[in-house]
C-alpha cells in the first residue's frame, strides 16, 4: 500500500502550516516513526517558505504544488513554484549564522537522505524535492514488508 496526495496551495504564509499538518497526519496514521516524521515536515515547512516568499510575483494570486508519496520503504516529498527559479545549479554549501538567505534549503538538506533543488525544465519556476527512509512503528498499517 502506498499514499499520495498532491495539495495546490496559493502564496499566503498560512498555507505553510496547513501541508505540515496534512503531512504529519499522514505520517501518524500510516505509522512511520515520530522522528522521521519532525525531520520531513521541517523539510517541507522550509521548502513551502521558499516557495511562498520566492514563488512569483509579489502578489499572493500565484500558486504553489506540494506532492507528497509514501510507500514502504521512504517519503518522496516536491514542492514546485512559478517563481524566477534558481539562477545557477545549487550545491550543497555552508551558509553563515549571519547570512539572511539560504538556510533553509541547506536545514532540508541536512534533514532528507537524497534532495535535488533545480528549475522546471522548459518552464519558469523552481522545483525542491526530497525523500527521506522510512522508520515505521512496531505494527505500522504501511511498513514494508
Amino acid at each position: 500500500m502506498s499514499i499520495w496526495w498532491s495539495l495546490h496551495l496559493r502564496r499566503e504564509a498560512a498555507s505553510v502550516p496547513l501541508a505540515r499538518r496534512l503531512l504529519l497526519g499522514t505520517m501518524e496514521t500510516a505509522g512511520v516513526d515520530p522522528d522521521v516524521s519532525y525531520d520531513l515536515s521541517l523539510a517541507l515547512s522550509e521548502a513551502c517558505a521558499n516557495a511562498v516568499e520566492h514563488g512569483g510575483r509579489q502578489d499572493s494570486s500565484t500558486a504553489y504544488r506540494v506532492t507528497a508519496y509514501l510507500d514502504g520503504e521512504k517519503c518522496r516529498i516536491e514542492v514546485t513554484d512559478s517563481g524566477p527559479g534558481f539562477a545557477r545549479a545549487r550545491s550543497v554549501r555552508p551558509v553563515s549564522e549571519e547570512a539572511e538567505h539560504g538556510r533553509g534549503l541547506c536545514l532540508i538538506e541536512e534533514l532528507a537522505d537524497h534532495v535535488h533543488i533545480g528549475n522546471k525544465p522548459g518552464r519558469r519556476g523552481a522545483v525542491v524535492s526530497f525523500d527521506k527512509m522510512l522508520k515505521w512503528k512496531k505494527d505500522a498499517p504501511l511498513m514494508a514488508v
